[in-house]
């Protein structure tokens, strides 16, 4: 059964300009995804492509100035702003990108308690705790006496002791020593298994490949492709999209290869395929309007060139 499924998402902000004009531009266009009950769905891409968004989306904690368009369904009803209030931080719960999420004036032991449903709170903080090998004395300190790793164990600490449906993961690893990476990640694996669904979200392809089961290319604030993440082996091969063949040539362990040029920014996207300025494999027709999404190979691609 789908947990979460995003159809044709958008998000659009309007700002200010000279003379108090008014400037809309559309950061996310035509985001689609899903993620299974027992799935995890990486969600992978540089700094800039509209991540974050994506997980505020769900979440329903985009500004205020935000335009969002498109469907957010959770397990097949239409996820409105009311739902998401209702359901957040119960059934849906986020590991947030920034540590600042964690209550300045709340020792840490309290806020992951508070999260713990149907079971011994105390009981459930100090477990995980003692998992991500935080000390007994942690429970009882401030965020701002944490460090930068101790603060994302404790946010990803009460987000998994939550007992949610769905738990988007954004960027929750870094600065986590290895060790506490790896443990991260297998407790992910073990709340998909549990029945959870997660969606993971990150720009380290290699973490996400470790535990996930589909891979979400973003590029530009838009989807490039869906794949199975067996499809990122060889040289890329199997996969659809030029830009996510780039991103699999460019790890160390592969050709090391860069990626010539730059991801645009909303305001100066280009017209036709977004990643055509960057493409090797570009053609006329490439520029000519925005490629929709195709199923090609079992998987998701927009591309008017995938075979």
């Amino acid at each position: 059964m789908a947990i979460l499924e995003v159809h044709n998402l958008s998000i659009s902000f309007t700002k200010y300009t000279l003379g108090l004009r008014q400037q809309t531009t559309k950061v996310l266009d035509g985001v689609n995804l899903s993620a299974e009950a027992g799935e995890i769905v990486a969600v992978v891409g540089s700094s800039g492509s509209g991540k974050s968004l994506l997980a505020h989306a769900i979440l329903g904690i985009l500004p205020d100035h935000a335009v969002m368009t498109g469907t957010i369904r959770y397990k097949g009803e239409v996820l409105d702003d009311k739902r998401k209030a209702t359901l957040r931080g119960r059934e849906i719960a986020l590991v947030p990108q920034s540590v600042n999420y964690l209550d300045p004036l709340i020792r840490v032991g309290s806020q992951v308690r508070t999260s713990v449903r149907d079971k011994d709170p105390v009981t459930e903080q100090r477990k995980i705790f003692k998992r991500y090998r935080l000390a007994e004395h942690v429970e009882r300190l401030f965020p701002f006496q944490l460090s930068g790793g101790m603060a994302r164990k404790v946010l990803v600490s009460t987000a998994t002791v939550s007992g949610a449906s769905l738990i988007v993961a954004d960027e929750p690893t870094p600065g986590m020593h290895p060790e506490d990476v790896k443990e991260a990640l297998q407790r992910f694996k073990e709340l998909a298994a549990d029945g959870c669904a997660v969606l993971f979200i990150t720009h380290d392809i290699e973490s996400a490949l470790q535990i996930a089961d589909r891979v979400v290319v973003f590029y530009a604030g838009t989807t490039v492709e869906i794949a199975s993440a067996q499809d990122f082996t060889g040289q890329g091969e199997r996969l659809r999209h030029p830009y996510s063949r780039a991103l699999w040539q460019a790890l160390p362990q592969n050709d090391f290869s860069p990626i010539a040029g730059t991801q645009p920014s909303p305001s100066q996207l280009p017209t036709g395929c977004l990643f055509g300025p960057r493409c090797p494999r570009v053609v006329s027709e490439c520029n000519l309007e925005r490629p929709s999404i195709q199923e090609v190979r079992g998987g998701s691609v927009r591309c008017i060139r995938a075979t």
